[in-house]
């Protein structure tokens, strides 16, 4: 069946139904506004719970059918582990043992370790995945092998979507490293330690019915609690929830590229000749290895010029844990943990705080962290010459990358993408990106290794860089330079009609789609 596309604000043809529901078109950045009131789990009474609050069940599919787990419902999960996940493969190898289909997993996002769910992919257990795609089942996506549509939404888009009634949670799997038999949680002590478990927050705020699962049971209560036993029905033990050493994958590792160092090196010195660098300020670098490496060039910048910064957002890692330690911020504000220092950081030190996407990133709340953050750096697969940018396809048009928080830092005071030029000789710099997910109004800077371009609505930061020593460039030249050294433009992706993936933008509107790949 053909579906019926309209154009959104970006120009871009969306459908307004997806997996049988009403969806709304991007309309522009902060023209939809929502009415109405926030979604409400279903009221619950402490005369359905063990007085002795004792709320351990004998395995997880004893656990789910307790929950009532039936064809059609949808299950979420955190990604706090990332790569080292070890309890959504069998809560769904249970699911499909209880006979269950058509169901639909909400994930904060996925990865290679799911790989194994494409057998119940396959089998019609699952339908769609709403959730970011890393890996084997982006792959899969891609070839329009899944039932229904993938919906991918940034962090702060998840739970915008929870809050707002778009997503109804039936049953919240909620991982923990740490747990009491009344279901109070953490994420940040146990032999599986993962930081914090801030994803999960809207699950157990919102869903139906809220398992926890640990590796770690211990007499109530469980200090500090990141989740509340009050949100939780059940509590299961398995021998090991996760894999924390594969919270460190490769996108989290510190380039040894000498072009994305020098990339690095560029993005920090301009941060510090737009003055944005002052006593006082504040910042967010990704954890991709460019990002990283600006940190440290950042943090060397800091201490010769007795600069400390008020808050770094995070993603932790040992490069912001090390820079709290040395005096260099008052605080981490810590989104997710992306290495073991980060975790040890975050359980020994008050001054590493763990927050949530509510505070963070929700953009439908009173405010959020995002818009008081000076300067946010972060990566992309393509820019175009209107600055909009892509981080979920490469110019192929394969699924192969997740929105993370991405989209919600673009509200920064200032956006920052440091990027190669081209990548295995494929032009970065485009004239018009693949997928669309962050308009180009919201993106101020980017930083190659062969120039630096500013979006000409940033007439501030191109009068304070008039005089700057590093090599300003119009991003079209940069394009047209760029393709003189690879030989062209890319080739545009070979696609079919179908559309196998959405791409929501921050308010829950649609801003664009993804096709399938030709075979």
């Amino acid at each position: 069946m053909t579906q019926k596309l309209i154009k959104n604000a970006a120009g871009r043809m969306v459908p307004t139904v997806i997996n049988g529901e009403q969806h709304v078109p991007f309309k522009g950045v902060g023209k939809h506004k929502p009415a109405g009131k926030r979604a409400a789990p279903p009221l619950a009474t402490c005369a359905d719970y063990p007085s002795d609050g004792n709320k351990v069940k004998n395995g997880l599919k004893a656990a789910l059918k307790a929950c009532g787990l039936k064809d059609g419902m949808t299950i979420s999960s955190h990604h706090h582990f990332r790569d080292g996940d070890l309890v959504m493969n069998r809560v769904f190898d249970a699911a499909a043992e209880m006979g269950c289909k058509d169901l639909r997993w909400f994930p904060s996002a996925s990865f290679p370790c799911h790989a194994p769910l494409i057998k119940h992919l396959d089998s019609g257990v699952i339908h769609h995945i709403e959730g970011s795609m890393n890996g084997p089942l982006g792959d899969y996506t891609s070839e329009g092998r899944m039932h229904g549509t993938a919906i991918l939404r940034s962090h702060g888009g998840r739970y915008q979507a929870v809050q707002d009634g778009e997503v109804h949670i039936d049953i919240a799997v909620i991982a923990a490293p740490t747990a009491d038999p009344f279901g109070n949680a953490t994420g940040d002590r146990g032999p599986s330690a993962c930081g914090l478990l801030g994803f999960a927050l809207a699950d157990s705020q919102y869903a139906d019915k809220v398992i926890v699962v640990t590796d770690n049971l211990i007499d109530f209560p469980c200090i500090p609690w990141q989740i509340h036993g009050n949100y939780v029905d059940y509590v299961v033990v398995m021998d090991k929830v996760g894999d924390p050493e594969k919270i460190v994958s490769g996108t989290t590792r510190i380039t040894k590229s000498p072009d994305r160092l020098l990339i690095a090196e560029y993005a920090a010195r301009f941060v510090a000749e737009a003055g944005i660098m002052q006593d006082g300020f504040s910042f967010q670098a990704g954890a991709g290895g460019t990002a990283l490496s600006f940190a440290i060039f950042l943090a060397e910048m800091m201490k010769a010029k007795n600069i400390k910064a008020r808050y770094v957002r995070g993603g932790s890692t040992q490069y912001l844990v090390k820079m709290l330690q040395e005096g260099l911020t008052d605080y981490i504000l810590d989104g997710q943990t992306f290495d073991l220092d980060g975790v040890r950081s975050m359980r020994e030190n008050p001054n590493h705080v763990n927050t949530s996407p509510f505070t963070s990133y929700n953009y439908h709340g009173k405010g959020n962290f995002s818009s008081i953050t000076d300067v946010a750096v972060l990566g992309a697969t393509e820019v175009d010459v209107n600055f909009n940018a892509n981080v979920v396809t490469h110019s192929d048009g394969k699924l192969l990358h997740g929105i993370g928080g991405w989209m919600n830092c673009l509200f920064s005071k200032c956006t920052i993408l440091p990027i190669p030029s081209f990548r295995d000789r494929i032009p970065v710099i485009v004239d018009e990106v693949t997928t669309l997910c962050g308009p180009g109004e919201l993106i101020d800077v980017i930083v190659t290794e062969r120039g630096i371009a500013i979006n000409p609505l940033r007439k501030d930061l191109i009068e304070k860089t008039r005089n700057s020593s590093l090599p300003m460039v119009d991003i079209r030249d940069l394009k047209v330079e760029v393709e003189d050294i690879c030989g062209g433009k890319p080739a545009p992706p070979k696609t079919e009609d179908k559309i196998v993936a959405a791409i929501k933008w921050v308010d829950g509107t649609v801003i664009d789609c993804v096709r399938q790949i030709k075979k």
